[in-house]
């Protein structure tokens, strides 16, 4: 199959977001490695006086890593999927976390404005019909020196990484998919991983955005080498650089 996207990406997603949760609570590490990407931004003082925005938030397991390092901070969460969106609201939020449904392609007409003091962007990149441009939004969205977490599924180019990645897609990914009614969306998974920027690939493109202090650190256990954060700068001599 093709990968999904835009429109048939959001309504995959909507219907699978009644059982989200629970496929993703059955994958090792998925909370404890957004919050190590999260904490990964440094964000100082638990947050205070700072804007972030949680691109692609989904039903908020990227929203709430984020308040586990900076619960003192103003957060925009923004999704496509307005399925995954209402059960994102459905959680218990203070009044510092908004929800915006709006494709990361149309920030600007859905009304969200910077400058942000982060941007974290969990599983997300690969989705998108064009990454460059919204690497460009997320850039212009930034204050000087703002921060940009990207967690992603970014195989390391490396053979066996591959394998294992194709190997836990057969076995667990995909059936327990199909189980859920969803398997189009979670063959998707499989094939948009496959198909999407190595690390390093990833990485340049970033780069290329006009970002500085790009770097590329793994995850433990099993994902290592499968999944990444991604961190960048908006500074001055990152947009000098592109």
């Amino acid at each position: 199959m093709t990968v999904l996207r835009d429109d048939t990406l959001s309504a995959a997603f909507d219907h699978a977001a009644r059982t989200y949760d629970r496929l993703v609570a059955a994958n090792p590490g998925y909370h404890a490695h957004l919050r190590r990407s999260a904490r990964r931004l440094q964000l100082p003082g638990g947050g205070a006086g700072l804007r972030l925005l949680d691109l692609g938030c989904g039903t908020g397991a990227s929203t709430a890593a984020l308040r586990s390092v900076a619960p003192l901070a103003e957060i925009v969460a923004v999704d496509a999927s307005a399925g995954m969106l209402e059960r994102a609201e459905a959680k218990p939020w203070p009044p510092t976390v908004t929800f915006v449904h709006a494709p990361a392609e149309q920030l600007e007409q859905a009304g969200v404005e910077g400058p942000f003091d982060a941007v974290f962007a969990a599983y997300l990149f690969r989705n998108l019909a064009d990454p460059d441009a919204v690497l460009a939004a997320v850039r212009a969205l930034l204050a000087p020196r703002g921060r940009l977490a990207v967690h992603e599924y970014t195989l390391s180019g490396r053979l066996m990484d591959r394998l294992v990645w194709t190997a836990v897609c057969k076995t667990v990914v995909q059936p327990a998919g199909t189980l859920t009614g969803d398997g189009d969306l979670y063959r998707h998974l499989s094939r948009s991983v496959s198909d999407f920027d190595t690390a390093d690939v990833f990485a340049a493109r970033i780069r290329r955005a006009g970002f500085s202090g790009v770097r590329v650190l793994p995850m433990p256990g099993w994902q290592t080498g499968i999944v990444h954060t991604v961190l960048a700068s908006a500074d001055d001599s990152g947009r000098a650089a592109r």
